[in-house]
C-alpha cells in the first residue's frame, strides 16, 4: 500500500508539474513581453534602442514618414506627414493624435510579437473612422477654436462627441480583432488582394485631398457626406470661390513647395546623409512662430490648431450607445489596419529571423485599439514609415517604442501647448504632401492591365466606389468582387489532367502486356472537388474519356447518346441502340489519380460516386489511386461499393498491378472453358 500512495503522489506531481509547464507557455505565448525582457542585453541594446527611441518620438510628432509596403501584397508608397495630421485626418482634434502615439505602442510592446513594429496613428484607419465621424458629428462650421469648453481636457463639447465617436470606432474594432484572435482568424485576409488595397487606398487619398482643400482654401463650408458627396464637395468649392482667403492660399502654396523641395532633396541625397533635415518640424515651428508673432489668427483671419490640452486625459468609457451604428467603420479598421500591420510584423521577422505568429498579432493590434479608446484615442495600427526608421537607426527591441512613448510624454507636459498658432492650412499641407505616394499609385493600371485585365476592372470599378461612397464601402465592393471571381474562375479552372503510362513509371515485362493496357487510362484529380466545380470535374471526364474512346465501336455506339454526360445517359445508364458486353479482357479501365484531391465535399463526393456508379453501368471499371481515408469513407457512405474487387489503392502502380493479375485470370479462365 505505501508503495502505491507513492506512486500516485509521484503520478499526481508529474500532472501537476505538466499543468504549470502548459500554463507558462501559454503566458510567454500570449505575452510576449515574459520572454524578451529576462534576455535583454543591457550592455548591447540599450544605447541603440535609446537613439531610435528618440528619433521615433521627433517622427511621431511630426515627421510621420509612412510607406505602406504591404509586404507581400507590394503597395508602396511613400506618406509623410505629421502625427498631429492624422488626427485632423480623423476629423477630432489634433492633440488626440498624440494620445494615438502614446498609448497603442505601450500596450503592443506587451502583446505583440514583432521587435520592430512601431503601432500608432494610422493613415487609412484615421480615414476610415472620419467617416463615422463626419456622420454621427457633423462639422456645422465649427472649428477647432471654440469657446464653449466642456471642462473635459478643456476642450468644446463638440470636440469631445467627436473623438467620442472615434474612440468608439477604435473600441469595437479592437473588440473584433480579438474575436477574430479568439476563433483562429490570423489568415483569413487572404481576400484583400493587392488590387482592392491599392485601388482603396487611392480613393482614399483621394478623400483626404478633397477633405483638406477648405483648409488650402481658408474656406467655410457645411459638411457634405452621402454618396457622390465627393463630387458636390467640389461644386461648392467652384460656387463659393470668391470666399477663398488669399492668406490662407498664399501660406498653403508656400508651405506645399518648400515641403516638396526639402523631400525631394532629402530622397536624393539620403544616402550621403545619416540624418533628413526634418522639414515638417521646421515647417511647423517656423510658422507657429510666424503666426504667433503677426498675429495671423485676428489680423488675417487664419484657422490655427487652438488649445492643446496639457497631460494625459483621465480614462472614459467610450460612448457605447453609438456602437451599432459604426460597425462598417469597425470592421475596416479592424481588417485594414491588420493586414497593413502583419505584413510590417511578417517582414521584420523574415529579416532578422525569428517568428511571428498571426493570431498573436490580432490579439496584440486588438487591445491596442481597445485599451486605447479608453483614453480618447483613434485607431491605431502599425506603419512602415516607423518600421523603416527602427530599422536604419538600429533598434533590437520593443524598449525603443517604450523610449518613444516615454518622450512624447514629455511633449504633451511641455511642449503641447505651444503648437496653439500653427495653421491649419500648413498642417493640411503637410498631410497632402505626405499623400504623394498613394496617388502615385494610378501608375498601378498600367501594370494590372498587362497582367491581368480582371484585376485592372477590380481595381478602377473599386476605385469609383471609394470616391462615390466611401472607403470602407470601397473596400467591402473590392472584396465581393475578388470572391465573385474566385468563384467563376474556379469553377471553370481546369480539373484534371490525362496523364502517360511513362509519368507513373510502370515497367512492361512483355508485349503482350503493353498491348492489353492500352485500354487504361489514368487521370490525375489537380484541384479540390466542391460544389464550385463538380459539373465541370465531370464535364472534363467526359472529354477525356470520349476522346480516347472514338476509336472503339463501343464508344462509337455511346457517342450516338443525345446527353452530354459520361459516355451518354449518365441518369438512367442506357443509350439508344444495342448495349454491348466485352470481356473481361477488353473492358476499358479508368485510374482516377486522388493525390491532388486536398478538399473535397458532400457534392464532391457525390459526384465522384455518380461517376463510378455510371461508369459501372457503361462497362467501365473505375479505380481510386492514393486516397485519402476521408475520401474513402465518404464515398463508402454514399454508396455501395463494389466488394468482390477492389476499388481504392495506395498507389497507380499497385492499381496497374490488380489489372494485370485481373486480366490474366480471366484470360486463364476463358482459356480452361474452350
Amino acid at each position: 500500500m505505501p508503495g502505491g500512495k507513492r506512486t500516485r503522489s509521484e503520478g499526481w506531481r508529474k500532472v501537476r508539474a505538466l499543468r504549470l509547464e502548459d500554463i507558462r507557455h501559454w503566458w510567454m505565448r500570449r505575452l510576449p513581453v515574459l520572454e524578451w525582457v529576462p534576455a535583454y542585453d543591457w550592455k548591447e541594446n540599450l544605447v541603440p534602442d535609446v537613439v531610435s527611441g528618440m528619433m521615433l518620438a521627433i517622427q511621431q510628432v511630426t515627421q510621420e514618414k509612412q510607406q505602406m509596403a504591404w509586404g507581400c501584397l507590394a503597395v508602396g508608397q511613400s506618406q509623410p506627414t505629421t502625427g498631429l495630421a492624422f488626427a485632423v485626418l480623423s476629423s477630432v482634434h489634433p492633440v488626440f493624435g498624440l494620445y494615438g502615439s502614446f498609448f497603442p505602442a505601450i500596450i503592443y510592446a506587451i502583446f505583440g510579437m514583432g521587435r520592430h513594429v512601431a503601432t500608432g496613428t494610422f493613415a487609412l484607419t484615421s480615414l476610415i473612422s472620419a467617416n463615422a465621424v463626419e456622420r454621427l458629428v457633423p462639422s456645422a462650421g465649427t472649428n477647432f477654436t471654440a469657446n464653449n469648453n466642456s471642462g473635459v481636457l478643456g476642450l468644446s463639447e463638440f470636440e469631445m462627441q467627436r473623438i467620442g465617436v472615434a474612440a468608439a470606432v477604435s473600441f469595437l474594432g479592437g473588440i473584433i480583432q480579438v474575436a477574430m484572435f479568439m476563433l483562429q482568424l490570423g489568415s483569413a485576409t487572404f481576400l484583400l488582394t493587392e488590387p482592392v488595397i491599392s485601388a482603396m487606398t487611392t480613393g482614399a487619398a483621394t478623400h483626404v485631398v478633397t477633405s483638406q482643400v477648405k483648409y488650402l482654401l481658408g474656406m467655410k463650408m457645411p459638411y457634405i457626406s452621402g454618396p457622390l458627396g465627393f463630387f458636390h464637395i467640389y461644386a461648392y468649392i467652384f460656387e463659393n470661390i470668391r470666399s477663398v482667403q488669399q492668406e490662407a492660399l498664399l501660406l498653403s502654396l508656400l508651405s506645399i513647395v518648400v515641403l516638396v523641395l526639402v523631400k525631394e532633396l532629402n530622397e536624393k541625397f539620403q544616402r550621403n546623409i545619416k540624418i533628413v533635415l526634418p522639414i515638417d518640424l521646421v515647417l511647423i515651428i517656423a510658422t507657429s512662430a510666424a503666426c504667433y508673432y503677426a498675429d495671423m489668427e485676428y489680423a488675417y483671419g487664419l484657422e490655427v490648431v487652438g488649445h492643446i490640452p496639457e497631460g494625459l486625459p483621465p480614462p472614459k468609457l467610450p460612448p457605447m450607445n453609438i456602437l451599432s451604428e459604426v460597425v462598417t467603420e469597425a470592421f475596416g479598421v479592424a481588417l485594414v489596419g491588420y493586414v497593413a500591420s502583419l505584413a510590417l510584423a511578417q517582414g521584420s521577422a523574415k529579416k532578422f529571423k525569428y517568428t511571428v505568429d498571426d493570431n498573436q498579432e490580432f490579439l496584440a493590434h486588438g487591445l491596442s485599439n481597445v485599451i486605447p479608446s479608453f483614453f480618447f484615442c483613434i485607431p491605431s495600427a502599425a506603419a512602415m514609415g516607423r518600421t523603416a526608421l527602427l530599422y536604419s537607426t538600429g533598434a533590437r527591441t520593443q524598449v525603443a517604442c517604450l523610449i518613444s512613448s516615454a518622450l512624447i510624454l514629455v511633449v504633451l507636459y511641455t511642449i503641447g501647448p505651444m503648437l496653439y498658432w500653427l495653421p491649419m492650412c500648413v498642417l493640411a499641407s503637410i498631410i497632402i504632401v505626405g499623400l504623394k505616394g498613394m496617388l502615385i499609385q494610378f501608375r498601378d493600371l498600367k501594370k494590372y492591365w498587362n497582367v491581368d485585365k480582371i484585376d485592372w476592372s477590380i481595381w478602377v470599378s473599386t476605385y469609383v466606389f471609394t470616391i462615390c461612397f466611401a472607403a470602407n464601402v470601397g473596400l467591402l465592393y473590392g472584396v465581393v468582387c475578388t470572391i465573385i471571381t474566385v468563384i467563376f474562375r474556379f469553377s471553370r479552372a481546369r480539373t484534371l489532367n490525362l496523364k502517360n503510362m511513362k509519368e507513373v513509371e510502370y515497367k512492361y515485362k512483355t508485349e503482350d502486356n503493353c498491348e492489353s493496357l492500352k485500354q487504361v487510362k489514368i487521370v490525375s484529380v489537380t484541384n479540390p472537388l466542391v460544389f464550385l466545380n463538380a459539373r465541370k470535374f465531370q464535364a472534363d471526364l467526359t472529354k477525356i474519356i470520349q476522346k480516347d474512346g472514338t476509336s472503339s465501336q463501343a464508344c462509337e455506339d455511346v457517342n450516338k447518346c443525345e446527353q452530354n454526360t459520361l459516355l451518354c445517359s449518365f441518369s438512367n445508364g442506357s443509350c439508344h441502340g444495342e448495349s454491348l458486353q466485352p470481356s473481361q479482357s477488353e473492358r476499358r479501365v479508368l485510374i482516377l489519380d486522388c493525390s491532388g484531391l486536398s478538399l473535397f465535399d458532400y457534392t464532391g463526393a457525390s459526384m465522384l460516386l455518380q461517376i463510378y456508379m455510371d461508369c459501372k453501368n457503361r462497362h467501365i471499371d473505375v479505380l481510386l489511386a492514393r486516397c485519402k481515408a476521408s475520401l474513402i469513407k465518404a464515398m463508402q457512405y454514399g454508396g455501395n461499393l463494389e466488394s468482390e474487387n477492389p476499388v481504392f489503392f495506395e498507389s497507380v502502380s499497385s492499381a496497374i498491378d490488380a489489372i494485370q493479375i485481373h486480366r490474366n485470370y480471366s484470360k486463364f479462365s476463358e482459356q480452361s472453358e474452350v
